[in-house]
């Protein structure tokens, strides 16, 4: 059966063009076979001060402190002072009550020497006369130093029985109240120079050799919120604790705090400062086995990768000394299987 004319020209026709609309050969499969670009992050290179720091914990503690006592024994006559009084050098804090024989012994020493005084004076007069031989003077002198030398421990003695403060401070204990009897050298009341408070921190033996006075120090008390005081290591013990490992060191703020023993505080010792660093995050430097490090450079959809030669570490970043330049931007992530010349595909969000 023959087809009409026309009707076989436009079957030819739309052949022609289904054919020309389909794919090429193989196109195809070579999408489907060809591999995704890695997926990386990147970040800028960043220029700033950098810091190598250690965070520790220490206690605010007097250095100047005393546990007052007393060589004499009887009951306590007169406790003068409660917890938190601030005292005076030379201000009498307990009294214990067997203390009047010492006074008389004062009084009755007192009174020895004024005699003695009298009778070398007297001595004096006689021998510049010549009605006594020199030698009577030589022996009223040995009784005057004789007297002089019993009011003085009289004067010790009758003290025994007296504490008063050494210098200036706070009281912090007191460890009788009236009535009391107390034995020689027992401990009375304790007190401290509230100008002498410090920091007192332990480092571990890692970093103990590290720390020197005049390490600088940024201190956070809990005692005042939100606020941050500088500081120096005023102290550095000379020893290790062999039962902590750790040596002792003290921090005195540079601008006076009120402090109060006890107070707890949080200390970022700084051991090193570069103002200008070159830095990068600390995932953007690869450790090679041949000891090398690198990191890949990113520019135009591929990395490079580049040696580098690094310098301070601290807060998750990386100083670089050499082998990046400043402005350049680095991959952070998703550079463990790169090579060099590798194209990349940068993850949405990670800023160039």
């Amino acid at each position: 059966m023959k087809m009409p004319l026309m009707v076989a020209t436009s079957l030819l026709t739309l052949g022609i063009a289904c054919l020309g609309a389909g794919p090429v050969r193989g196109q195809d499969k070579q999408k489907e076979g060809a591999k995704p670009l890695p997926l990386v992050a990147v970040q800028q290179v960043q220029v700033g001060p950098l810091s190598r720091t250690l965070d520790l914990t220490g206690t605010a503690t007097p250095v100047r402190q005393a546990r007052l006592a007393s060589p004499g024994e009887g009951p306590i006559q007169n406790c003068r002072v409660r917890e938190g009084d601030q005292v005076k050098r030379g201000q009498r804090l307990v009294t214990i009550g067997r203390s009047g024989a010492a006074a008389a012994q004062v009084a009755a020493s007192a009174e020895s020497l004024k005699e003695q005084e009298a009778e070398l004076n007297r001595t004096k007069i006689l021998v510049q006369s010549g009605a006594v031989p020199g030698s009577q003077l030589d022996s009223a002198r040995a009784k005057y130093e004789a007297a002089r030398a019993l009011l003085t421990k009289a004067r010790e003695s009758a003290g025994d029985y007296s504490v008063e403060a050494p210098w200036d401070g706070v009281v912090s204990k007191v460890l009788v109240k009236d009535g009391d009897f107390v034995a020689p050298r027992a401990p009375l009341v304790e007190m401290y120079d509230p100008h002498s408070l410090v920091i007192r921190l332990a480092v571990p033996e890692a970093q103990a050799t590290e720390v020197s006075k005049g390490t600088p120090a940024n201190v956070q008390l809990d005692a005042y919120p939100g606020k941050s005081f500088a500081g120096r290591v005023s102290l550095v013990y000379p020893d290790l604790d062999t039962r902590m490992r750790t040596r002792t060191a003290e921090v005195k703020l540079d601008v006076p705090v009120a402090l109060i023993p006890g107070m707890f505080a949080r200390l970022k010792l700084i051991f090193q400062t570069q103002t200008e660093a070159l830095t990068v995050p600390g995932d953007a430097v690869l450790v090679m086995p041949n000891g090398d490090k690198v990191a890949f450079v990113y520019k135009d959809g591929k990395v490079q990768r580049q040696v580098v030669q690094t310098g301070l570490e601290a807060g998750g970043k990386v100083q670089i000394i050499s082998g990046i330049k400043p402005g350049e931007t680095v991959v952070t992530a998703g550079n463990e299987k790169l090579k060099d010349g590798t194209e990349v595909k940068v993850q949405e969000g990670a800023g160039k």
